[in-house]
């Protein structure tokens, strides 16, 4: 169940949201109701993978699966375009175990009529191992993601004994078209935010790349005189783990590795420290 927030809880803060477009509003319209200041700038954009020829071969064979892992929303509507686009039963899909790695993508693939039978309790692919560390070993598994992801989940399951095939279901790309957006705004002070969220990795990375940083270290981020009153707000480890390999710095990181947790830690940092401007 959703936290209540204080009503007008982020009034006067602006909030750079990097979502994707097609899932920025929901967000922007939760911080919003906070009476949060929203500037929407996509650093990511999901595209459909050049092929569809991986992933269809795996949904034409998923009577030889016994478990599908999908690690975001995303996914799991590839999946389930395909399988509509292939004809398939959805009595297949739902012979399978499903692990899914946090409530949104949880949500999604039960709006989808299935049952889902894992989310790890950190929403994290090292958490989701953790939770299938007993339920695999002979097991076939299909982990349906990103065409760049982590590899912890195959690597590690494939030593616990499954036989894990990997499919692209999407691809995440930088959207040239948010680069000069991204340099007015910041070199506006009128315009510039308070805070900007990242809510995958990936958004880290791509808001680096629009920045023109072309190295992975500290020195080679361009424009880091712009940030230097900025919070950056980490959806996770993972994710700040990234922000600290660019020398960028985490103000905020969730409890809770969602957007409400990450809305929560927001909230929470602007009401134990509105004069803070750096955490650690």
């Amino acid at each position: 169940m959703r936290p209540q927030l204080p009503k007008q809880s982020l009034a006067g803060i602006r909030i750079l949201v990097g979502r994707a477009r097609h899932q920025a509003s929901a967000l922007s319209a939760d911080l919003r109701k906070l009476g949060a200041d929203v500037i929407e700038i996509p650093f990511i954009e999901i595209h459909k993978p050049r092929s569809y020829q991986p992933l269809d071969s795996a949904l034409k064979r998923l009577p030889e699966y016994d478990w599908l892992i999908l690690t975001s929303v995303n996914g799991v509507e590839a999946v389930w375009e395909r399988v509509r686009k292939l004809g398939l039963p959805t009595s297949d899909l739902k012979k399978l175990k499903i692990a899914a790695i946090g409530p949104a993508t949880k949500k999604a693939i039960e709006n989808h009529g299935l049952k889902v039978d894992v989310v790890p309790q950190e929403y994290v692919a090292e958490s989701v191992v953790r939770s299938l560390r007993n339920q695999v070993k002979g097991k076939r598994i299909l982990l349906a993601r990103a065409k760049v992801a982590r590899d912890v989940i195959p690597r590690e399951l494939r030593k616990l004994g499954a036989r894990v095939d990997v499919a692209e279901a999407y691809e995440t790309v930088l959207p040239d078209s948010s680069r000069s957006r991204l340099h007015a705004v910041l070199g506006n002070p009128r315009h510039r935010p308070d805070v900007v969220m990242f809510t995958s990795s990936s958004t880290v990375t791509n808001f680096s790349a629009l920045l023109g940083a072309k190295g992975r270290g500290r020195a080679h981020l361009g424009h880091i005189a712009l940030l230097h009153e900025i919070r950056f707000a980490s959806i996770g480890p993972v994710t700040s783990s990234r922000l600290r390999e660019l020398g960028l710095p985490v103000h905020i990181e969730a409890k809770e590795y969602t957007i409400i947790g990450l809305i929560q830690g927001i909230v929470d940092h602007f009401q134990t420290s509105p004069q803070q401007s750096q955490v650690t």
